[in-house]
């Protein structure tokens, strides 16, 4: 597996990750074809996972992906010391809706319930700020980041959602490490607000979430022409497509593709080895 590295930290991880979100919201498949695919993941050299303590069915379920992950992790055979597991808090989950809360008291609690959902035994090795709150500043919430770092429970720090000045924000407060914004074919924002550019020159990693446009649009790739005509022409799926694509916009991008079937990991982790041209990167380009 072609491995990239996390920021400036020195710590290398697969150039594809795995996101677990698919694994544990309202549709989420049995327990056991989950750790299938997290330990199919692992085979495959994976050793970045990446979830959320709001990738759950509602607040009554909440940090379920997280033990998921453990769990899957704890039952695996082969070594899992270099795997990197990202998770997020700051988002709730009533009614299986997705609502903010920044409130540094929650942030403070959910970090805690995190780390022991994940093992309790090291350091988160990156929490994220899963979206600013307009009832906190950055600098308020974040600190409870900065609290959770001093005292051992996290390791490094990230930010979602976040424009070029909140991260700069956030950065004054406690060092930040990752960008997770939304980026597909359907979503080029970190291309023109200038957050993908910031992340280059930075030297931070930037995580695209929903990389092939969400579950209401994963099936409609095939109506991009030049994304389908690729794929055929490279004999390869129009997800690795787009995940070659995403590749291509910056060395600093590590895709999260979700997956729930064993099939589904399978088929992203084959992205590595796609190259695009630039022309061909054009074609994708000038389509969407």
């Amino acid at each position: 597996m072609e491995t990239t590295q996390i920021a400036k930290t020195g710590v290398s991880v697969s150039a594809i990750a795995l996101g677990g979100m698919p694994m544990s919201i309202y549709d989420r498949p049995p327990e056991s074809q989950s750790i299938q695919v997290i330990h199919r993941a692992l085979d495959l050299g994976i050793t970045f996972i990446d979830t959320a303590d709001s990738y759950c069915k509602d607040e009554s379920d909440k940090h379920h992906n997280e033990k998921l992950i453990y769990k899957a992790l704890q039952s695996y055979n082969g070594d899992t010391s270099k795997v990197i597991v990202a998770t997020k808090g700051g988002l709730m989950r009533p009614s299986q809706s997705w609502t903010r809360n920044g409130s540094p008291e929650h942030l403070r609690e959910t970090i805690k319930v995190s780390y022991e959902a994940l093992g309790g035994t090291k350091p988160i090795d990156i929490w994220q700020y899963h979206a600013p709150d307009t009832e906190y500043t950055i600098e308020e919430s974040l600190a409870a980041a900065k609290e959770a770092v001093n005292a051992g429970l996290i390791r490094f720090v990230g930010v979602s959602n976040f424009s070029v000045e909140q991260i700069k924000r956030a950065r004054d407060v406690v060092n930040i490490v990752s960008v997770q914004n939304q980026y597909s074919p359907w979503n080029r924002q970190p291309e023109l607000d200038g957050v993908l550019k910031y992340c280059e020159l930075e030297g931070l990693t930037f995580l695209p979430w929903s990389p092939f446009g969400g579950m209401r649009r994963h099936s409609d790739l095939e109506d991009f022409s030049a994304i389908s005509q690729l794929a055929k022409e490279k004999g390869v799926s129009v997800y690795c497509i787009v995940l070659a694509w995403l590749r291509s916009k910056s060395s600093c991008i590590l895709p999260i593709p979700g997956a729930s079937k064993v099939s589904s990991i399978e088929d992203s982790v084959t992205a590595v080895n796609v190259k695009l041209t630039e022309e061909e990167v054009e074609r994708i380009d000038r389509e969407t």
